[in-house]
């Protein structure tokens, strides 16, 4: 059985997407963990050390992730460590890797709106179609202007929270 990581990183490039001979996207995603501390004599953050790998996502979360995930993003990951080998030019090499199984942006540091992807709108109940708003490789769509009237989580600006409780 693999050893499997769940953390938080960073993405070094953009995902790569390509497809197999037989049609099946895969798309590389170069990742980076480090541990920063903060140094209590100088109050300021330090970076530790630093692990690169290289992560490999297919099919659907391939595609998502390719669309939705940019150099730079802090990401949670979960996936399978696993050794890459390969030969090139009667060379033997090795790396780790690892097979993601799920990717997201960290919330922390993002706003992310999540629709439906195509095909699972393929898939919805009755066959509809719901529309999607599209947005360019690597951007974040943010929501503009105060919440709406009816927004039970809003907070009162005033008072910086709400007396209310949203339910």
């Amino acid at each position: 059985m693999l050893p499997t990581l769940t953390g938080v990183g960073r993405l070094t490039g953009d995902p790569e997407l390509r497809f197999t001979q037989a049609g099946k996207a895969v798309a590389s995603i170069p990742l980076a963990f480090n541990s920063r501390r903060l140094n209590q004599q100088t109050q300021q953050w330090e970076d530790g050390d630093v692990f690169y790998i290289r992560g490999t996502v297919w099919e659907r979360l391939a595609e998502n992730a390719t669309e939705t995930l940019s150099k730079g993003m802090e990401v949670l990951v979960t996936g399978d460590l696993r050794t890459e080998k390969w030969e090139k030019d009667g060379q033997k090499h090795e790396r780790p890797a690892l097979l993601i199984r799920s990717i997201a942006p960290n919330l922390a540091f993002s706003v992310a709106t999540v629709s439906k992807d195509a095909a699972s709108q393929q898939n919805s109940q009755g066959g509809q179609q719901q529309a999607t708003q599209q947005r360019p490789q690597g951007q974040q769509q943010r929501r503009q202007g105060p919440p709406p009237a009816d927004d039970p989580w809003a907070v009162d600006a005033a008072k910086g929270y709400s007396d209310e409780p949203p339910f």
